[in-house]
């Protein structure tokens, strides 16, 4: 059960709820921002095709990514002596928990070490936030397989490997619809428990106190848990801490990645190297100057950077 082919399916109702949303900011007719209205940052079509041209450049290219993560989850549910049988309910509602949780601890690890952020920042690389940029996702980036490690447990204590996958693409769909400004806050116990637009508007602010925060796929509660949550309060700014200001998709993609392999080539040690290949974004080879940036940084702000 590929996402990648599940997302092709559901592309007829992206481009409708792409194109509500559209118009719903064509005749809005409160467009004077006052001092009780949240600042939207609206939509772009230049960005918008942006999104969607590495959307499209990604289906073509991110199967070949599932050559080696996919076995990763296909042989260990080969080898686990545990089965548990999709013929139950509890276990399609497991499934899909830890599957939840798997995304969240492959989330923060996509934030905090930075072979896996060179793939993601590709997502918080725009500066609108709109149902557009919910399709604005990395492909071929060497290393970045690795973060879906997490998916293995699943298959290990017994979940059929497919049922993994849909449960994986269960996650991932939930949140294109989160993608959005035109929806305030809902009611108290859905932002309570789930991930919501409101909650996912913090995960992509570059500014504080939104960094590195709210990394939940469908439930809020694993932030709420681990210490990660943060309400939307001040106006968010996206994008990265420093933009890249591009709509080459293929500058998008890898931008990041090169101004990782470029500090990798000049690091002096190989502390340097591992450091700039498994330290969080924004640590330096020097420990005199180094500084962990407060959170997440979203961009390097040294020369060697090419989000």
């Amino acid at each position: 059960m590929d996402p990648l082919r599940i997302g092709l399916y559901a592309m007829p109702a992206f481009f409708v709820l792409m194109a509500v949303e559209f118009l719903s900011y064509h005749f809005d007719k409160d467009k004077d921002v006052t001092a009780t209205t949240r600042r939207r940052s609206g939509i772009s079509w230049r960005d918008s095709a942006t999104n969607l041209s590495i959307y499209a450049l990604g289906f073509v290219l991110r199967p070949l990514d599932k050559f080696i993560a996919v076995p990763m989850v296909a042989i260990a549910a080969a080898v686990t002596p545990l089965y548990l049988s999709a013929a139950h309910w509890w276990v399609w509602v497991l499934a899909i928990v830890l599957a939840d949780l798997a995304y969240y601890l492959q989330h923060r690890m996509s934030h905090r070490i930075r072979m896996f952020w060179a793939a993601h920042n590709v997502h918080h690389s725009s500066q609108y936030f709109n149902l557009s940029t919910a399709l604005r996702l990395s492909w071929l980036i060497p290393g970045s397989f690795l973060s879906t490690i997490g998916y293995v447990g699943l298959a290990l204590i017994g979940i059929p490997a497919w049922l993994v996958f849909l449960s994986q693409a269960i996650v991932l769909l939930y949140q294109f619809p989160i993608h959005t400004e035109r929806i305030d806050r809902l009611p108290r116990v859905i932002e309570y428990v789930f991930n919501t637009p409101s909650h996912h508007r913090v995960h992509h602010g570059a500014n504080n106190p939104y960094l590195d925060k709210n990394y939940a796929g469908i439930f809020i509660l694993w932030d709420r848990m681990f210490g990660t949550f943060v309400a939307e309060g001040e106006p968010v700014r996206y994008g990265l801490t420093k933009n890249i200001d591009t709509h080459n998709p293929i500058k998008v993609n890898y931008h990041e990645f090169a101004a990782m392999v470029t500090d990798v080539w000049r690091a002096r040690t190989w502390r340097g190297r591992v450091g700039y290949l498994f330290g969080p974004p924004g640590w330096r080879e020097n420990a005199d100057t180094a500084t962990t940036v407060d959170c997440e940084v979203r961009q390097l702000s040294t020369p060697s950077a090419m989000s």
